[in-house]
């Protein structure tokens, strides 16, 4: 069962990343050995501060985090991610203590997506992890096939539409990028700046639309771009004199 649980985790997810955050060495290194071994890039941290900063700037596929830990507890951990728009999807398991089982209540209600008892054996852990990046992928593939089935005609000249959404000149021109499939590096080569400042652009955009994912902002920007801008009005014409009565 284990084998068939490897060679079915190396399919799926080939390199993933996967942050462990616990501030307990032998367990954390027990569980990165177990994932080095099946083919994952760990990532490690041994307090929850540190974790959470690791996160923010690796983007990692899947975290492991412990409940309670120096400097940040696994519940402030989760959710400050859940609270960035950038880290809010990423499939998020809690290693408890036998004695915390009663407290994954409240980390559920923070949006963690499930938790395993320590120790965590290995076919249990990698059972836990196909389990939840499988169903990350068919979220995220269900999106991109809403993207890919949304029957628009976008008219992609000016991003003056995407001020109707309440964002501002950059955001609009950032925005109008994304829909047109352009990565945070293109977009950041394309208008000048950094790939920071366009990540920081999105997470507003992302605010003030409502939307947690760029498939989300980049269905509706499509949907604001096919929409026909009134046009303006022709100045009204004099009536022609009549001559005659001019007496021409």
């Amino acid at each position: 069962m284990i084998d068939f649980l490897s060679v079915s985790v190396r399919r799926s997810v080939s390199v993933k990343k996967i942050l462990v955050i616990d501030d307990h060495e032998p367990m954390r290194r027990n569980v990165l050995m177990i994932l080095e071994m099946e083919g994952f890039k760990p990532l490690s941290a041994d307090n929850g501060r540190k974790g959470l900063e690791l996160a923010r700037k690796e983007r990692p596929d899947l975290i492991l985090c412990d409940i309670t830990m120096p400097q940040m507890d696994g519940y402030a951990v989760l959710q400050a991610l859940r609270d960035n728009k950038e880290t809010a999807t990423i499939p998020f398991i809690f290693l408890t203590a036998r004695g915390e089982k009663l407290d994954v209540r409240v980390g559920m209600n923070y949006g963690a997506d499930d938790y395993l008892s320590k120790p965590v054996g290995h076919e249990e852990l990698l059972a836990a992890i196909a389990a939840r990046l499988e169903r990350k992928r068919f979220f995220d593939e269900s999106a991109q096939e809403q993207v890919a089935n949304v029957k628009l005609a976008p008219d992609f000249a000016s991003p003056m539409p995407l001020h109707a959404l309440g964002l501002t000149a950059r955001e609009a021109e950032i925005l109008l990028w994304v829909a047109q499939g352009k990565g945070n590096g293109d977009i950041a080569i394309i208008t000048g700046t950094s790939e920071k400042t366009v990540k920081n652009h999105m997470t507003h955009v992302f605010e003030k639309l409502g939307v947690e994912s760029r498939n989300a902002a980049t269905v509706r920007a499509l949907e604001v771009l096919s929409v026909p801008m009134p046009r303006p009005k022709a100045p009204a014409q004099m009536p022609a004199r009549d001559c005659r009565r001019d007496g021409m």
